[in-house]
């Protein structure tokens, strides 16, 4: 492997990088708080060869808007409901714009 595939897999948003122990710390929350949003199954980390917990970029910024959510006084299954939801309404959205864009070039004739 070389330092530009490392690199590449650093940016890939989906990549585990990060352990329990340092996204907790990153997102200034304990390690029993990603394990809840994981019991919750708002998140499943990948497990490294022996076994811990590793969390890619993506998990972690879903991990902080549950978190933003208990802050505010939201049981945690809740708040792992509403960000469920949130990330289905922004996948809805997606995919809606991708196929107006679409219709619109096919009426167009592009």
């Amino acid at each position: 492997m070389t330092a530009n595939d490392s690199f590449d897999r650093l940016a890939d948003d989906d990549y585990p990088a990060y352990t329990i122990g340092r996204a907790a710390e990153l997102l200034g929350t304990t390690q029993g708080f990603l394990r809840a949003v994981g019991e919750a199954r708002l998140i499943t980390p990948l497990r490294s060869e022996g076994g811990h917990r590793r969390y890619s970029r993506y998990q972690l910024r879903i991990a902080a808007r549950a978190r933003e959510l208990v802050d505010q006084g939201t049981p945690i299954e809740a708040a792992c409901r509403i960000v469920i939801l949130e990330d289905q309404l922004e996948e809805a959205r997606r995919i809606n714009a991708e196929y107006r864009r679409t219709a619109s070039q096919s009426a167009t004739g592009d």
